[in-house]
């Protein structure tokens, strides 16, 4: 199948021509504003599907949101009637639609004709009236505001809040692109308007608070649950506004005769991640939790793991090394320790399933 893309370098056209390149059988056609209307006329020529996502937003002159939403889109279907093709057009048009600005206009009329050339050619179309579309490789000062900003706080640049009561209505660029790619198998209906399944609600004072979660995680090393919904979505999307001289951060770690211990990541509802490193013929230790559970797991070096339970004599051993990854459990009610007993530095990576709180430790000091 030949698929034409127009508007290909822009947000949502990125995303799709990804997604497109990875499908087999799916040959993509490009075409641009820079493009002539002779090259669109070659590839419409070709085309068996078109996703007509070219389109102006934010013009100098009014004039211009005529010119590039209504004209070009007839445009395509005037070349479409010159070669008498009959293949379907899927147009990103916009929730504005209906609030008389002259954007909302054009998008409208540009439905019009798409509407127009689907019933009299008994073609399926498609049209998305989409609301505020969101995800890497958006334009901050364009797209959208979850774009702007994004830039701005990776950049420590202050963002504007007129009003954080106010409700958006949101997709994330992944649900808009499986949305988009289904329409070139699925059997086709009569409909013309579709929604994208995934649709978020979130004020600008929420979407402000996670950003700045975001932000300030490098520093807290607490992280929001980012492995679902719309936290998972924006972190993503939060991530690729990086400057590229901010991909890493430091860590702040505890250092004494011992070796070393570092916080990697705390999270709201999963415990903590940890990392240390213990000097040859070094115990750490010696203590035991009522109710944190931990699991330490060797990755470099030789350790002996001893456990306790604190009413017996009976001591439980663990040999580990680095080389025959093993995770031991740290049990409520029995002390524990850890010995280096190799000649090189033991490395350990520990989680526990709460964050460390230092007015209720939860650690109680007993030898094993």
């Amino acid at each position: 199948m030949k698929v034409l893309i127009t508007g290909s370098n822009g947000f949502i056209a990125k995303n799709l021509r990804v997604t497109l390149k990875k499908m087999p059988q799916i040959e993509i056609f490009l075409y641009d504003k820079e493009d002539s209307l002779e090259y669109l006329e070659s590839l419409i020529k070709e085309a068996d599907f078109i996703f007509h996502l070219a389109g102006v937003n934010r013009p100098k002159k009014s004039d211009e949101f005529y010119e590039g939403n209504v004209n070009f889109t007839q445009i395509i279907v005037d070349i479409l009637k010159k070669y008498n093709k009959k293949i379907p057009i899927l147009l990103s048009s916009s929730t504005q639609v209906g609030n008389g600005s002259d954007y909302a206009k054009s998008k409208e009329e540009a439905e019009n004709i798409i509407q127009k050339y689907s019933i009299d050619n008994d073609v399926p179309c498609f049209i998305y009236r989409l609301p505020n579309v969101f995800g890497k490789w958006s334009k901050p000062n364009y797209n959208s505001v979850i774009a702007t900003w994004c830039y701005n706080i990776t950049r420590d640049i202050d963002i504007e809040v007129n009003n954080r009561d106010t409700l958006l209505k949101l997709v994330y660029i992944g649900d808009v692109v499986h949305a988009f790619i289904r329409h070139l198998y699925l059997n086709q209906s009569k409909e013309i308007f579709y929604e994208v399944d995934v649709v978020y609600e979130k004020t600008l004072g929420e979407i402000e608070k996670l950003l700045y979660m975001f932000k300030e995680s490098r520093e807290n090393l607490l992280i929001p649950n980012i492995a679902k919904g719309f936290e998972r979505v924006l972190y993503a999307t939060y991530l690729s506004f990086l400057p590229k001289d901010r991909f890493s951060y430091k860590l702040n770690g505890h250092e004494d005769a011992r070796g070393t211990f570092y916080e990697i990541l705390k999270t709201l509802d999963s415990g903590q991640l940890g990392i240390s490193t213990t000097k040859p013929g070094v115990t750490r230790g010696n203590h035991y939790h009522n109710t944190k559970n931990e699991k330490f797991l060797v990755i470099k070096g030789e350790a002996l793991i001893e456990l306790r339970d604190i009413f017996s004599k009976e001591i439980i051993q663990y040999h580990v090394n680095g080389n025959d990854l093993e995770i031991v459990e740290m049990i409520p009610g029995y002390t524990h320790n850890i010995s280096n007993i190799g000649n090189e530095e033991m490395v350990l990576l520990i989680w526990a399933n709460e964050n460390y709180d230092p007015k209720k430790p939860d650690t109680n000091y007993i030898e094993v």
